[in-house]
Parts: structure tokens; C-alpha cells; sequence
């Protein structure tokens, strides 16, 4: 028998889908048309209708989903991946951004009012968090390459952010949300004053607004309060932590489903296959006992505090001239947080004479290291021999790859506060009768300070561990100064406060983001221009544009030492980067109506478009666009539209330096984890040693830990990548029929899309050159990997990964829209019952896949996620609305469909059962509002009413980013139930 739910979902269904069925209908031809032609064209000419397909998100719809966050807002769309954002903890630069088509945030352009926002650093994104949603009157999104209208970056779409205009009054907004369980609490407020001049010809309008954010950690969800193992399942459905022996314990030390950095202290000889084991809080060594459950620690929904404060001024200083101005400024403060640090598998030189070793422990470990020095692993780099007597005794010092969780150090966490500012003014007006020209200046800078704190010095920490008997037999640092030595020989808390501010590290970072354009553009018509067959003259646009662009990052010396930052369990060093480009532009676009009227052609326009680009250092492109709009009766309109869209690289593409860094992989074939396929492999354990690992290390040294892999990243100054082009197909038609009295504003859209990038750039996943070398034996990429004392996971090993042009990406599929309106009263019933409005809006992908170079297998991310492709990448996502509005009253529901999704193929063998396949997800909302009087409105909603949980995958299952607490918190709702309320009053 069906359940309550399950019958409305099926109700909601049916209803949305048989009305659209009987009366199909299509969003072009909306009453909007005249400024939808605005996103995407540059002729504003009305009557003229662009080819492209463009998604409007409106004013109603935005004010529904009771957010400050834009990103929030368009992550609803179908097209969209997640991005950053606030569901993103580790990987999270504290910003929020927009992926079309799930082909990257770099790949679409942001726009307000037309205009390009400021990134917020050298990666050339924007944040959405500066987008001042209070003043949004609609927001135009448009598929496809973008770039012969907008210019660089408009690949995979441009998103058309449109604030209201000549707004006059007072209005104040206020919302406040929170979960089901009483947490996740988000309040904003903002306040609007608009006024018109004495005499009528200006406006000005101010905007003030505050939000803040409320941190959710893992341990506030059952489902996360443990980590749960992606290969095996271990912890699934367990609330208990499952505790480790006695004697080897400590906050967050577990039996099983956590990271090997634990406590208390693992420990091997470094390049000696194997482990010592692991210490216990008597000192002793024996087998590994504990794992640390690091879940607890991070966050499913970041804390953030933002202020932020716009103005727009308008003024027609002489006829048919208008002067205008706007300023942007956005105040943000994220954190993100982790668990405690730790030293993750460094090695250190340790004398055996160090007072903290109990003498237990001292013995396992020389029996151990003359056993292998016997067997030839234990190499000469790894042993002092400080008395020349050919073993290894008490007198010498020994290498020791160590993994301790610094717990008494607190949190790891960064704190990101941004700061942007955006100015833009200019003049605009007509001339000739017909001609609409716009001339302007515009400026915008970020600023960012990252503060990374909870970590551990590495650096110190080698130096405290360094440490002999000191007088008194205490122990004392070779190096002296103010060196503390350490003990890690012991349970947790044998690292005392004086020892923890020695170890301790704080590492902060400064961006500065810089953007000034400088632009100008005409469109018009002469009216005696135009073909015979047509009743509207050809229509024009030109205009130039010149766009500097320059950033740095500031690392403290900290954050700059090699190879990995003074900061333990960081990822990798940061390096100064200081550069930037400009570029000179022209561009033109025409509209040419061919015919009007006839027997075969309502109308029939031809649009055309090409913009030349000089960029100073990576050359000059040209891109172009070519399409057609054919309405062939009343209310149908079939569009065509090829474009030639470019990316140029960004300033850190341009200008990165080499350093190290932490990214995703699962297993290194040459480790002990795959022992038991290079025993009858030959060809394969040849290439392990290829690669720098001795004939005795093969299949025995440890693998990659946590899912994470060393790598080292940057520009190579000697082979700057070079634009990036797209091809990007889009066909459909509109559909706005007038001939069905029932209902009112009826569309329907559909429209195919293939988007395909070349030579774009990037970097190799490390998983992808590892897979390449060992199981293809690709030269080339065995080129890329560097094994210190064997393998992969110690200090200074790792993937190459420089930023090159690579292959191909691809994003391929149909996207549709449609809705319609019915009165009550049209249906034989009272007028009081008011109307229904119905929407939907969904896409289908055909194709959404990678590839680096044709001598790697193609990556499809089409119904999967993983550790290539992140987040899932539902064939089938749509999203469908229903609104009753009566009298002062409107209430409305959204249904939030998700397509099954799998897990990366090449990831399936080695992934629990239950892990592989995520099912179908439907999420129902519900929101409602009051207008008590002209002034003030009342609402409330309900987020994902039938609380359902999250899907559980484990904590490896996809990149660090997308995979956090054993589920996907961008891509489904991971909080559970939402409730928010709002206050909106306007004078």
C-alpha cells in the first residue's frame, strides 16, 4: 500500500503533468519578451527576439525561497552542479559560485545588469554572496556559449543577475530559518529606500542588508556523527562509536571507520615495508588498535556572517541623455573547520636515546630495524649510524614515519573574510530617433584574508622530536633556541601546553583581486535598411571594450615553507603569485528580419555576431555566433543558434608558481594494498620500479591514506596555456499559444544543447596519471610520479600536475520549460477560489564527459559521482511548481526530482554494495504567504517536508569537496526539514 507521501508525490505528478500534456505550452513568447532580449543581445530593440534559450528565475519565485544567498537560489535549476557554497566544508575557499552544466564555475559569466562582477581572486570566479538578492527583480540565465556578446569566460552560459529599477518607497525584509532539530539557524535582514528627483528626471535607491549563518556539525546528525568506510560499510548504522582496547584511546580514537593520523602515536621506519604498530598510553608498541573518527569535528552547513550595501543612481541630465552609477560593497566571514591536526605520515630523524621512548618500545623498534637491515629495505638514508658499529643500537638515530592526531591543539579551521567593492558609472541615451548607445568606466577590487589556525608546525615538530638527554636525564633539543621537546611516545595529553605552543602553528594569507573595464556600445536600426520581404529594418550593435585584470596572493612565511607549509595536515605550501592580463575588444552584432508575414513565415530573422579579442599575454581570438528564429504561425517560434565561445586563462592559470598540494586518489598499484595482483604481475611490478621504488619495496609500502595523494601544482612559465575554445550547439523551439481560453500565459520551451570545450585547461586527477603509467604504461605520465623511499605517502612524494591545455569536455542534453495559468472562474467555478500557476523546468543529459588526452580513457560523468567527477550528474533532474493564489492569500508546493545516480565505474569493484548505486530522490517544499494590507506580507515555507535523509556512501566515495560525512551535502538536502518564516513591509 502506498504511504501518504508517496500518494502526493503521485498527485502532484499527474496533476502538473496531465495539464502540461493536454495544453502544451512554451516560455519564449511570456509577456516579458522585450526585456528577456536584453541577456544575450545587445540590441534592445523591442519585437526583436533572441535565438539563444534563456531560463528566467522571477521575482515571486526568488522571494519563495526565503533566502539571502543567490547561490542557494539557482542551485535549483537543473542545469546547475553544485558548486561552493555552504554545504561545502573541506575544499570550501569561503565563497559561493555557479556551475552550468557541471563544466566548471570558471566557465560561466556573471553578470549584473549586463555588466561583468569582480572575481574574488586569482581563479577568476565571482561570489555570488555579493549579489544584492534584496534588490533582484529577475535573474536571466542563457545555455551556450556567450562569448562573441559578453566576451571571455561565457562557455558554458551566462548568468544575468537583474535588479530592479526606478524603485521608489521604503521596503524591510526580514527571514529567519531553521531545522527540524532547532539548528542550521539563517537570519537576514535588508532594508531599501528608493526616492525620484523634484522634477522627475532621477532615482536613486539604497540597500542595506545582513545575514547571518549558524555552523551544523556532522555530530549534530546520527548519520554523521561516525565515519563510515566506503570499501567495506564498516560503522554503517552505527550511533556508538566503537571503542578501541584499553590503553590505546583518546578524544575521537576509534576501533574502526576513521583516518590512521590517530592517537595514540602510529609509527614505522620509513621505506621499510610494514608498520611498528602502534604506541599505548603505557608506552609500549604493539599491534595498530585505533583509528581517529575526525567526522565529528567538520560541518554540514559552514557558519557564515555577511553585511552588505549596494546603490544605484540615475539622472537624465539632458534630453535623451542619462547619467548612472552604481556601488556594490559585500562584507563576508566564513569558517570552515576539521578535525585536530596532527603530523600525517612525515618522517623525522629520532635518536633512540630520546628520553620519551620507553625502553619496550626502544627495543621494537632496533629489532625491527636490523631485521630490516638484514633484508636490505633499510637504506642508509633512512639509519645514523652515529658510533660506525654496523647495527642499529640505542646510540643512533632513526628515520620514523609518524601519524599522531594533535588533538591538544584544538580544531584545525580557516576563516575567510572577504571584502569587494564594485563601482560602475556611465552615460546612455538615443540618438538618430532610433539608436540606443552606453558608454561606461567600472572598477572593483577583493580583498581576502584567509586565517588558518589549529595546526601543526612541522618544521618545530621535526626539531622537538629531535631531542637527547639532557642533563638530569631530561630530554633537550638538539637544536636549543626555544625549542620544546615533544612526546608523542604516550597517549593523548603527553603533549603539555608548553610543548603545544611550540608545535602550534597559525598560517594567514592576503588576496588582492583588481578589475577595471572601460566600454562602450551602440544598437539601432536605419530604417531604409532592410529586406523586402521584411516589415522591420535590420537591426545593429557595435562597441569596444578594454578590461585590465590583476591579482596577488600575500602567504606569511609560514605558509610559503617547502614542501608542505609549517602547517600539518594543510595540503601543500603557498607561494607569493603576483600577475595579471588585459585585453582589447571589438564587437558587433546584427539582427536581420527577412521575412514578415507570409504563408510559410510569421517571421523569420537571421542573427549574427563576432567579437575580436587581443589579450596581453595569450594572444589574440575571435568568436562569433550564427542563428536563426523562425516563427512559422502565431505563438511557435523554432530557434538555431552556433556559437564560437573562448576562455582565456585567468591570472592563476597564467602566473601560479610550483608547490605542493593534497587532491584526490584511491590506491597506488604499487602498495602493499595491491599485493596480491603485482605477485603474478611482472609487467606491472617493472613499472613500480620504474618509477623509483627497489625490487623489495614493490607491494610493500604503504598506500595513499584517507583517500588523498601529495601533488605538486603550478604554471609552466615556458608553455603558458593557450584559450580555451568551445563549439555550442543549441535547437528548440517556443510554443505560446493564444487559442486556448482556459488558461492564461501558457509556454512551453525545448531545446537541445551541446556544449564542447577544447584544449581546455587544467591539471591530470592523480588517479588518472597513476592509472595511466601502471595499467597503460604510458611513459609519459610515469614521467609524473615521484616515490620517496618507496611510496606515495610520505612528505615530498606525490603527482605532477602542471596546468596545460588538455583534450576535451563535453556537456550535452535538452533542457525544458514550461507552465501555464488557471482561474477557477474559467472553469465554470467562483472567482474567490482565485488561480493555479503551474511550472516546470527540467534537463536531460545525453552526454557530460572529460577526457586529458586520447591516450586516457574518457571520464563520463553522466549518472555518476566519484573521485573524478565530484558531485552526481543526474541524467534527469527537474523541478516542478504549483501556486494557488486568492485574495491576499498564495500558497504553493515545489517538487525537487533527482535522478539515480552510480558510482565512477573504475571505483564499483572496490565499493561496498550498498554504496554503489545513490536511488531516485523526491523532495517536496511548501510555502505560503499573507498580504495582510498594502504594506505588509507575511510567508512561510517548509524545505524537504517528509525529512528525508540523506544517502549514505561513506567518506571516500568522491573528491573531499563534494563527499562529506559519509554522504553528499550540496547535492541532497542533508539537514533534514526546514522551516522559515518572513516579515516583508514596503511604504
Amino acid at each position: 500500500m502506498k504511504s501518504m507521501r508517496e500518494r502526493l508525490l503521485a498527485t502532484s505528478m499527474i496533476c502538473g503533468a496531465a495539464l502540461l500534456a493536454t495544453q502544451a505550452y512554451a516560455q519564449g513568447g511570456s509577456t516579458d519578451v522585450a526585456e528577456v532580449v536584453v541577456t544575450g543581445s545587445r540590441i534592445q530593440t523591442p519585437g526583436i527576439q533572441s535565438a539563444s534559450p534563456i531560463v528566467t528565475v522571477g521575482a515571486e519565485q526568488i522571494r519563495q525561497q526565503q533566502t539571502p544567498e543567490a547561490e542557494k537560489i539557482l542551485r535549483l535549476l537543473p542545469g546547475v552542479v553544485p558548486g561552493d557554497g555552504d554545504a561545502t566544508n573541506n575544499g570550501t575557499v569561503g565563497v559561493s559560485t555557479l556551475d552550468l552544466r557541471g563544466l566548471g564555475a570558471q566557465r560561466n559569466l556573471i553578470l549584473l545588469n549586463g555588466k561583468r562582477m569582480t572575481p574574488y581572486n586569482i581563479n577568476g570566479r565571482v561570489d555570488l554572496s555579493n549579489v544584492p538578492t534584496a534588490l533582484l527583480e529577475r535573474v536571466d540565465v542563457i545555455t551556450g556559449g556567450a562569448s562573441a556578446v559578453y566576451g571571455s569566460d561565457a562557455i558554458s552560459g551566462a548568468v544575468n543577475f537583474i535588479t530592479k529599477k526606478n524603485f521608489e518607497g521604503f521596503e524591510a525584509d526580514a527571514n529567519h530559518s531553521q531545522t527540524g532539530e532547532g539548528d542550521g539557524k539563517i537570519t537576514s535582514t535588508s532594508f531599501t529606500v528608493g526616492v525620484n528627483s523634484p522634477d522627475g528626471r532621477g532615482n536613486a535607491v539604497v540597500s542595506v542588508n545582513y545575514s547571518k549563518r549558524d555552523g551544523v556539525l556532522l555530530a549534530a546528525r546520527p548519520f554523521g556523527l561516525l565515519g563510515v568506510v566506503t570499501a567495506t560499510g564498516d560503522n554503517l548504522g552505527a550511533t556508538t562509536p566503537p571503542a578501541p582496547p584499553a590503553g590505546c584511546g583518546g578524544p575521537g580514537a576509534v576501533a574502526a571507520g576513521g583516518s590512521t593520523t590517530t592517537v595514540p602515536t602510529r609509527v614505522a621506519i620509513t621505506g621499510v615495508g610494514g608498520s611498528l604498530g602502534q604506541f599505548r598510553d603505557d608506552g609500549t608498541i604493539g599491534a595498530n588498535c585505533s583509528v581517529f573518527n575526525f567526522n565529528p569535528f567538520n560541518y554540514y552547513q559552514t557558519p557564515q556572517e555577511r553585511w552588505g550595501g549596494s546603490a544605484f543612481a540615475t539622472y537624465e541630465v539632458m534630453e535623451n541623455v542619462e547619467a548612472y552609477a552604481n556601488l556594490l560593497y559585500s562584507k563576508t566571514r566564513v569558517r570552515q573547520q576539521v578535525a585536530p591536526s596532527g603530523i600525517f605520515g612525515s618522517s623525522f630523524f629520532v635518536p633512540l636515546s630520546n628520553p620519551f621512548l620507553s625502553a619496550s618500545a626502544r627495543s621494537t623498534i632496533i629489532t625491527q630495524a636490523n631485521t630490516a637491515l638484514g633484508a636490505g629495505t633499510l637504506l642508509a638514508s633512512n639509519w645514523r649510524d652515529l658510533n660506525t658499529n654496523g647495527v642499529v643500537d640505542a646510540a643512533d638515530d632513526i628515520n620514523l614515519v609518524i601519524r599522531r592526531r594533535t588533538g591538544e591543539l584544538g580544531e584545525r579551521s580557516s576563516t575567510y573574510q572577504n571584502n569587494t567593492f564594485q563601482f560602475n558609472a556611465g552615460f546612455r541615451g538615443e540618438v538618430f530617433d532610433n539608436w540606443n548607445w552606453d558608454v561606461f568606466v567600472q572598477h572593483g577590487q577583493a580583498d581576502r584574508t584567509n586565517i588558518a589556525a589549529g595546526y601543526t608546525n612541522v618544521t618545530n615538530f621535526g626539531n622537538a622530536l629531535n631531542a637527547v638527554p639532557g642533563p638530569g636525564g631530561a630530554a633537550v633539543c638538539r637544536s636549543g633556541d626555544t625549542c620544546v621537546p615533544v612526546n608523542v611516545f604516550g597517549g593523548y595529553g603527553s603533549i603539555t601546553q608548553a610543548m603545544a605552543a611550540y608545535v602550534g602553528a597559525v598560517g594567514i594569507e592576503q588576496q588582492i583581486y583588481k578589475q577595471t573595464i572601460f566600454g562602450g556600445s551602440i544598437s539601432g536600426a536605419v530604417d531604409s535598411i532592410k529586406v523586402p520581404s521584411a516589415a522591420l529594418p535590420v537591426q545593429w550593435s557595435f562597441g569596444a571594450e578594454y578590461r585590465e585584470e590583476s591579482g596577488e596572493t600575500i602567504p606569511d612565511e609560514c605558509l610559503k615553507l617547502a614542501p608542505a607549509s609549517c602547517l600539518g595536515g594543510a595540503g601543500g605550501n603557498t607561494l607569493p603569485i603576483k600577475g595579471g592580463f588585459d585585453v582589447y575588444e571589438i564587437f558587433g552584432e546584427t539582427i536581420v528580419p527577412l521575412v514578415s508575414d507570409a504563408a510559410f513565415a510569421k517571421s523569420l530573422d537571421v542573427e549574427l555576431g563576432f567579437r575580436f579579442a587581443d589579450y596581453n599575454p595569450s594572444g589574440s581570438n575571435t568568436t562569433w555566433k550564427a542563428g536563426v528564429n523562425w516563427e512559422p504561425v502565431d505563438g511557435l517560434r523554432i530557434r538555431a543558434m552556433q556559437q564560437r565561445a573562448v576562455r582565456a586563462p585567468n591570472v592563476g592559470e597564467l602566473a601560479a608558481p610550483l608547490v605542493s598540494g593534497l587532491r584526490n586518489a584511491t590506491l597506488d598499484p604499487c602498495s602493499v594494498t595491491n599485493a596480491s595482483v603485482l605477485a603474478g604481475n611482472a609487467t606491472l611490478r617493472a613499472r613500480c620500479i620504474s618509477t623509483g621504488m627497489t625490487a623489495a619495496q614493490v607491494g610493500t609500502v604503504q598506500d595513499i591514506v584517507s583517500g588523498q595523494i601529495g601533488t605538486f601544482e603550478g604554471t609552466n612559465l615556458q608553455k603558458l596555456p593557450k584559450p580555451e575554445t568551445a563549439d555550442t550547439t543549441t535547437v528548440g523551439f517556443v510554443w505560446t499559444p493564444s487559442f486556448i481560453p482556459v488558461v492564461s500565459s501558457p509556454f512551453v520551451s525545448v531545446d537541445y544543447y551541446r556544449i564542447r570545450v577544447e584544449d581546455w585547461i587544467g591539471e591530470y586527477d592523480a588517479q588518472e596519471v597513476l592509472d595511466a603509467c601502471y595499467n597503460n604504461g604510458v611513459a609519459s605520465q610515469c614521467a609524473k610520479v615521484v616515490r620517496v623511499n618507496g611510496d606515495l605517502a610520505s612528505p615530498a612524494a606525490g603527482i605532477r600536475r602542471l596546468t596545460e591545455n588538455l583534450d576535451y569536455l563535453e556537456a550535452e542534453g535538452v533542457e525544458v520549460n514550461a507552465g501555464f495559468g488557471v482561474g477557477f472562474e474559467d472553469l465554470g467555478g467562483s472567482d474567490a477560489w482565485g488561480r493555479l500557476q503551474f511550472s516546470i523546468a527540467a534537463n536531460y543529459y545525453m552526454t557530460n564527459e572529460r577526457r586529458s588526452d586520447p591516450t586516457i580513457p574518457v571520464v563520463d560523468c553522466m549518472g555518476y559521482f566519484g573521485t573524478a567527477c565530484g558531485n552526481p550528474t543526474h541524467q534527469l533532474r527537474f523541478v516542478q511548481r504549483t501556486n494557488w493564489s486568492f485574495g491576499d492569500f498564495s500558497l504553493g508546493y515545489q517538487w525537487r526530482y533527482q535522478d539515480a545516480v552510480e558510482i565512477e565505474k573504475p571505483q564499483q569493484a572496490d565499493t561496498f554494495a550498498k554504496f554503489r548505486k545513490i536511488d531516485a530522490f523526491n523532495y517536496l517544499d511548501l510555502n505560503g504567504s499573507w498580504a495582510v494590507n498594502d504594506a505588509v506580507r507575511l510567508s512561510a515555507s517548509v524545505r524537504n517536508v517528509f525529512n528525508e535523509d540523506p544517502p549514505i556512501v561513506g567518506n571516500e566515495a568522491a573528491t573531499t569537496a563534494a563527499n562529506n560525512g559519509n554522504t553528499l551535502p550540496s547535492n541532497y538536502d542533508t539537514l533534514g526539514r526546514v522551516f522559515a518564516v518572513g516579515l516583508n513591509l514596503r511604504f
